[in-house]
């Protein structure tokens, strides 16, 4: 029987790309017209400064350089692909008096060492086994994806008809280098999204920078986004590299793009246009490669219509668009949500947690949320670090979540807090919590035997023996 949606994934059309290294241009350029034959994407730098540059500031699957050349040697390259790119392979060319050192590059992780002069065929077949690990790693990535999908993509966790869409829009546009822009209310995880864009991207072992625009005044953010020259203003007593260089190779993320002032806006469309910037107070340009990804919870569009925002740059970054609905639209994710949270949050304080009440669970889904996801998780934090018995409860919650007293309800006994308990017999203090727990488990004794810690026998003898069964 045929399946009705095909989620195989062809390893050859998992595209490798290859950095060609060797101060001898013309033998570089040979070596990546004969792998480009057979369709690998190839660069070529003819220096070892050159080729460690691009180490710096791209991603490649496979390094192939010479071990002997002027200014930086096989070796020193291998380290810097080590250090920049963990996850590629680096091939060795080298003449036959240097086989000594290409032994020694494989002893601190070279793929394999092949020499000159080269036969092609060895070439290609070495970069093919090369690349098969690497296929099969992206494969073994992308299956788990399609395993995951349901539940959610690196940490964007959801299960909703808006969320499957979403995560659907994630897994198709992260493997790019389009630009995004990502909407939605203060809250509902725009950074979130942005970050697991980036990791799941070519660009994933390059950095992550995030930067507010609202936090910044005009004059600060011109510096924090290009940096600026000694000098360059006042107070500007040395160099600083702003964010753009700091990203180099990876991806940066602006987040509330929307407050951005106008004389900004035009820097940051030349940027992307020209790939290059100019720290403040110098006239060289530097060329930079960056993918750019943007949040705001504006109407980015109607601040066009107003003369807010440019209508240039809002297409520029308006390549793919991620909407992300407020969490009181996706209440179906909340219970997930809860989970996951919960999760992180016993790891990072070191508590236990063995049951969320029914009663507690209703709250969660019946409020809300005008913070959105980072409320839930502040919530969910909360809880976590005030229970003292395993049992996440009304109790443990903030005042606003929590359910008021159903009319009538009157303190049992007079208790009216912990505190209240001081001073009461040791039978009233029983008989107070048990009838508590009965109301918390809408009269399940199953449940309430569980809680309490006793058996159900026990639990219906203290109930007889309290009057409760009424």
């Amino acid at each position: 029987m045929a399946d009705s949606q095909d989620n195989s994934i062809d390893l050859s059309a998992i595209q490798i790309h290859v950095l060609i290294i060797d101060d001898d241009e013309p033998h570089a350029q040979a070596v990546a017209e004969s792998l480009e034959r057979v369709d690998y994407d190839c660069t070529v730098a003819a220096s070892g400064v050159r080729g460690a540059a691009l180490i710096e500031s791209d991603t490649f699957d496979v390094v192939v350089t010479d071990l002997k050349m002027d200014d930086m040697d096989g070796l020193a390259i291998l380290a810097k692909a080590k250090e920049e790119l963990p996850d590629a392979e680096v091939i060795l060319l080298t003449g036959h008096g240097s086989i000594n050192s290409a032994v020694t590059a494989m002893q601190h992780g070279a793929y394999t060492y092949l020499t000159k002069p080269l036969d092609i065929s060895e070439l290609r077949a070495a970069v093919e086994k090369a690349s098969s690990r690497l296929k099969l790693a992206r494969y073994n990535t992308q299956l788990k994806r399609q395993l995951d999908e349901k539940f959610g993509f690196e940490g964007v966790v959801g299960n909703t008809p808006q969320m499957l869409k979403i995560i659907t829009q994630l897994q198709q546009l992260a493997p790019t280098d389009s630009s995004v822009l990502i909407l939605g209310e203060n809250g509902t995880g725009k950074e979130l999204v942005a970050k697991a864009i980036h990791q799941n991207s070519r660009r994933k072992n390059k950095p992550f920078v995030p930067l507010n625009i609202s936090a910044l005044s005009e004059g600060i953010l011109e510096s924090e986004l290009f940096g600026h020259e000694k000098g360059s203003f006042t107070g500007a007593e040395r160099r600083r590299i702003g964010q753009f260089e700091y990203a180099n190779g990876g991806t940066l993320f602006l987040d509330e793009v929307g407050e951005m002032p106008m004389s900004t806006q035009i820097k940051l469309l030349r940027v992307l246009e020209d790939g290059q910037i100019n720290r403040v107070g110098a006239n060289e340009p530097i060329k930079v490669n960056v993918r750019l990804v943007a949040a705001t919870n504006a109407d980015l569009a109607q601040m066009v219509e107003d003369k807010k925002f440019r209508k240039d740059l809002y297409y520029r970054l308006d390549v793919v668009k991620i909407n992300l609905p407020p969490l009181r639209e996706r209440r179906g994710d909340i219970p997930l949500l809860i989970e996951h949270f919960i999760k992180e949050m016993t790891a990072r304080h070191g508590r236990e947690v063995e049951h969320v009440s029914k009663s507690a669970r209703q709250a969660l889904m019946a409020y809300d949320w005008p913070g959105n996801i980072r409320q839930l998780r502040n919530v969910i934090e909360r809880m976590v670090v005030v229970d003292m018995d395993g049992l996440l409860d009304v109790d443990d919650l903030p005042e606003e979540i929590a359910p008021p007293p159903r009319a009538g309800d009157e303190p049992i006994l007079g208790f009216d807090g912990h505190d209240a308990l001081i001073g009461k017999s040791l039978s009233d203090i029983e008989r107070f919590y048990i009838e508590k727990t009965l109301q918390l488990t809408e009269g399940k004794r199953e449940e309430a035997a569980r809680i309490l810690g006793i058996g159900e026998r026990t639990l219906y003898r203290k109930i007889k023996e309290f009057g409760l069964n009424q």
